[in-house]
């Protein structure tokens, strides 16, 4: 499936929210025809340098979930969820600079119960979630599913770029959730 990208320096993977303020007429044309057609689009994450055309060829097939009023500055507030992970092929650029690629679904792991010892992380998680700008998102968590305790600490917790995308990469739901308790580990040292 061909869908047109938009580069975030924010992560978002699948059941996951993000608000974003979109005031680029790219990508207001491009959301005013995924609405109108009820189709989606991708949020791929920028590299480091923070180059348009530097980004992860792995993303998030997303759709608006909700959105304000477009403001008189041309400013237009939506929030996203996240549908399915994606991997991008033949990426090319339209004359407007909007982003296309085709994208194939990405396995995201199987349901693996949460266990005992990730307890922590489901405790971290929660504390996260009571911050009224997650809060806004209305999230419904899964705290026993490790993939779902793992995507969304990926998106929150305030790791480095290279390491959310190859956090969110990852198809092993219980290494994911051993990776963040490893990072939080040496965050705190």
């Amino acid at each position: 499936m061909n869908l047109p990208l938009l580069p975030t320096p924010a992560i978002l993977c699948p059941k996951g929210r993000i608000p974003l303020q979109i005031y680029e007429p790219r990508y207001l044309d491009m959301l005013s025809r995924m609405l109108k057609a009820g189709s989606d689009f991708v949020i791929v994450m920028l590299g480091r340098d923070d180059l348009e055309d530097s980004f992860y060829r792995v993303g998030t097939r997303a759709r608006v979930v909700d959105f304000g009023a477009l403001t008189k500055d041309g400013l237009l507030s939506i929030t996203a969820e996240g549908v399915s992970k994606v991997k991008l092929s033949n990426v090319s650029r339209q004359d407007d600079g909007l982003w296309l690629a085709d994208t194939s679904e990405q396995h995201s792991g199987d349901y693996v119960d949460l266990p005992e010892k990730y307890d922590d992380l489901k405790l971290v998680l929660r504390a996260l979630v009571k911050h009224p700008y997650v809060k806004e998102l209305n999230m419904d968590i899964d705290y026993q599913d490790c993939r779902e305790i793992g995507w969304r600490l990926t998106e929150l917790l305030p790791f480095e770029r290279q390491q959310k995308q190859c956090l969110y990469e990852m198809n092993d739901a219980l290494y994911r959730l051993e990776m963040i308790t490893k990072q939080l580990s040496e965050m705190v040292e």
